[in-house]
């Protein structure tokens, strides 16, 4: 597998990826009903760097990395990873997250913080903690997951 900048041509690939997780709108924080170009918009956005996972000339897989906050919090990164439904429990999502520690060390962050994953994505959660992440906050009834109602959200750091 090559963990690769995101380049043009391959925003079908990606939008393959990005619309049945926004569809679904059970892990991610956007709007179900965004479109195509919204959505490839926010994930290949001027503040970032994106990748994608490629294996066997197809995208599997996508993260982009940003500063968590400007000014006194750009020091912390902050990333969000998407995995082609045929791909997943393949180890994709590790391997994204492994480069992705490895890309915010190379640019100079010193932790990485995911600001708001949904509680009942209990396999993100447990491979987050298997690199390191520790919970740190919970929000309560946060998000308003589209079968479950109210669910938390929680916060995760690490050092790098």
């Amino acid at each position: 597998m090559l963990i690769r900048r995101a380049a043009p041509g391959d925003e079908a690939a990606l939008w393959a990826i990005l619309a049945p997780v926004i569809r679904a709108g059970d892990t991610y924080v956007l709007p179900r009903d965004m479109g195509e170009i919204e959505a490839l918009t926010y994930w290949l956005g001027q503040d970032r760097e994106t990748f994608v996972a490629e294996a066997d000339g197809r995208i599997l897989g996508t993260y982009y990395l940003r500063a968590n906050q400007p000014g006194g919090g750009a020091h912390v990164a902050n990333a969000g990873y998407m995995t082609a439904p045929e791909a997943r429990g393949r180890g994709i999502a590790s391997a994204l997250c492994a480069h992705s520690l490895d890309r915010a060390r190379e640019r100079g962050f010193t932790a990485m913080q995911f600001n708001f994953v949904v509680a009942t994505n209990t396999g993100a959660i447990r491979l987050w903690k298997r690199h390191g992440f520790e919970e740190v906050g919970r929000l309560p009834g946060a998000f308003i997951h589209p079968t479950e109602g109210p669910t938390d959200a929680l916060v995760l750091f690490r050092t790098l």
